[in-house]
């Protein structure tokens, strides 16, 4: 048998069929296919989320009014805890890119110390949305589902700053609860065909008793008019519009209905969120395996640190995500 190499001419070249292409390993290299397919798969996630909105953007959450929460401070600052995450996350890719650099110099307790603030700022970030996700699903006020499908949210005119301005109530501050026994429904009952999430705190009848007993109290749909506010009802209106179309109390959020406006928005921040969320995690998990690795000194042996710059590629691909995911739920 002839075993003679015909020459191609390509050797030596990028893309020669050498085993480093581009000057990069075969790790790195399949790293980066990894992160492309990545890009697009959340491409397409937030281009679905971009036309979605663009298509109920009369009835879009408007997000300073839903994300305003603090832990352990109860009075509504918009888009301070959100900062704070991306903040965290943003400084948590700056020490990943000291830990490579250390990593090329063969420091290995630079290496440690900066993988260590890397993991304590991944850790702090996922925490952070997973608060921010019971917060979301348990809600704040509370709505009211009409028939149509629309979500009716209460509050009342006060004055700030010489102004007067529209501040929500929750149904627990007006709405009269008249303690009569409400049965779940269950297959013991009979009731196999369908099935019932946890029950609300009120009935769409004692919400109309407290709405008409509270006339300061008005209803706001979740339609935006042109002044980029959500439209406020008369006080006839408001009452006629419970008392004929009132449907279903929704309190929070879930993948059917939540009390902030449109379903699509509560079901694309659970997906995209907790699609992201779930990389992050990912992350963080790599990143302790790579530590320890570090710590017994794995890479010290091997006089490389590639393991990190591939780990750092992919958290620095999860932070450019965070970046966008930002712009489109928090910012836009």
């Amino acid at each position: 048998m002839d075993n003679t190499v015909v020459s191609t001419g390509t050797e030596g070249k990028t893309w020669g069929g050498g085993n480093q292409p581009l000057k990069s390993s075969y790790g790195k290299m399949m790293m980066w296919f990894f992160i492309v397919s990545d890009a697009l798969t959340f491409s397409g996630s937030l281009a679905a989320y971009g036309f979605s909105r663009f298509k109920f953007i009369d009835a879009w959450p408007i997000a300073d009014e839903v994300f305003t929460h603090i832990p352990f401070y109860h009075e509504p600052a918009p888009m301070i805890y959100v900062a704070f995450m991306t903040f965290v996350l943003i400084m948590s890719s700056v020490t990943m890119v000291l830990a490579v650099d250390a990593g090329h110099e063969l420091k290995k307790n630079k290496v440690i110390v900066y993988m260590f603030l890397t993991i304590i700022g991944g850790l702090i970030f996922v925490g952070s949305q997973a608060w921010e996700w019971a917060t979301f699903i348990k809600g704040d006020y509370g709505a009211v589902q009409t028939k149509g499908g629309n979500i009716l949210q209460f509050g009342e005119y006060v004055e700030k700053d010489g102004e007067q301005v529209f501040k929500r109530v929750a149904l627990r501050d007006f709405a009269e609860a008249e303690h009569t026994d409400r049965v779940q429904h269950e297959s013991k009952t009979g009731i196999w065909f369908t099935s019932e999430g946890s029950l609300p705190s009120f009935t769409v009848e004692e919400v109309l008793h407290g709405l008409e007993a509270n006339t300061d109290i008005l209803v706001r749909t979740q339609l935006i008019n042109e002044d980029g506010e959500k439209t406020v009802l008369s006080r006839s209106e408001s009452v006629k519009q419970i008392k004929d179309n009132g449907k279903l109390v929704v309190e929070g959020a879930n993948l059917q209905v939540n009390e902030y406006g449109t379903p699509l928005f509560a079901d694309f921040f659970f997906f995209i969120t907790g699609f992201h969320g779930f990389h992050v995690f990912s992350g963080v998990v790599i990143n302790i395996i790579i530590f320890f690795n570090v710590i017994i000194g794995t890479y010290e042996r091997r006089k490389n640190y590639e393991m990190v710059e591939k780990v750092g590629l992919y958290w620095h691909f999860v932070d450019l995500v965070w970046v966008f995911v930002f712009t489109f739920f928090y910012l836009v």
